[in-house]
C-alpha cells in the first residue's frame, strides 16, 4: 500500500457536459491492482479468463470485489467498510471503517494522475498494456512503467472497479470502472475516462480492481 497525499482533484462527466471539486482525504491505495494470487490466497477461487498467479484478478463484479475487501479485512481483524442488507440496491458503506475498500473514482483519478491533472503521465505505450501492445492478453502487474507516485498499471491491463455509483436516477445501482483495458484503443485508456455497468451481473475479463484503506487514525 501507498500513503496518498491529501489534495483535490476535478471530475467531470461529459454525458451531462458537468464539472465538480472533489476534496481528498490522505489514505492508502494498493501500488498494483489485485493479482490473481492474492484473490485465490482470500477468497479460495480465481474467476480470470487468463490464468497467471501474478496477472491482474479479472471477470469479477462489482459485488465479487465488495466480497474480497471485507473477506481480506476480516484476515486481518479489520472492521469491514461493507455491509449487504438485502441486495446489490442496499449496500451499506462504513466511511470511517478501518477494513479494505475501493477508491472512490476521485480517489481513484487523483492517485492516477499523481497529482498533475494530466489525462497520461508518461508515453502510453510505456505505461499500459492496451490494444496496441497486449498481443490479445492481460500482462503481469508492475511490468510497465509506474507513475510519480509509485503507482502501477493504472492505466491498461484492466479496468477498475470504484466504489461510487454513476448515476442513481438513470442507471440505478450501476457502479464506476476506470482506466482502460488489454483490449481498448488508445483512446479510452485515459484517467479521466468513465464507464459503468451493473454490480452483481457485470463480469468481463479486462476488469478487475485495486483496494485502498483509510489511513489509521492516531489514538
Amino acid at each position: 500500500m501507498v500513503t496518498v497525499p491529501s489534495g483535490a482533484i476535478t471530475l467531470r462527466d461529459d454525458r451531462i457536459n458537468k464539472s465538480w471539486s472533489v476534496d481528498i482525504k490522505s489514505f492508502e491505495l494498493a501500488k498494483y491492482p489485485v493479482t490473481q494470487w492474492l484473490y485465490h490466497e482470500v477468497m479460495g477461487t480465481n474467476p480470470s479468463s487468463f490464468e497467471g498467479e501474478q496477472n491482474p484478478v479479472e471477470t469479477v463484479s462489482w459485488m465479487d470485489a465488495v466480497a474480497f475487501c471485507n473477506a481480506l479485512s476480516k484476515r486481518f481483524d479489520l472492521i469491514a467498510c461493507y455491509e449487504v442488507l438485502r441486495n446489490v440496491d442496499h449496500i451499506r458503506f462504513h466511511a470511517d471503517a478501518n477494513g479494505f475498500r475501493l477508491p472512490t473514482e476521485a480517489e481513484w483519478q487523483y492517485a492516477c494522475q499523481a497529482g498533475s491533472g494530466k489525462n497520461r503521465y508518461n508515453d502510453l505505450a510505456t505505461i499500459a498494456w492496451y490494444k496496441d501492445n497486449a498481443l490479445d492478453q492481460p500482462h503481469e502487474v508492475g511490468l510497465k512503467s509506474p507513475n510519480d507516485w509509485g503507482f502501477y498499471d493504472m492505466l491498461g491491463n484492466v479496468w477498475e472497479w470504484c466504489s461510487d455509483i454513476y448515476d442513481e436516477t438513470v442507471y440505478g445501482s450501476y457502479r464506476i470502472f476506470r482506466g482502460g483495458g488489454w483490449c481498448d484503443t488508445e483512446r479510452s485508456v485515459m484517467s479521466t475516462t468513465r464507464r459503468r455497468s451493473h454490480p452483481s451481473s457485470f463480469r468481463i475479463d479486462d476488469l478487475g480492481f485495486r483496494i485502498a484503506r483509510n489511513l489509521a487514525t492516531p489514538h
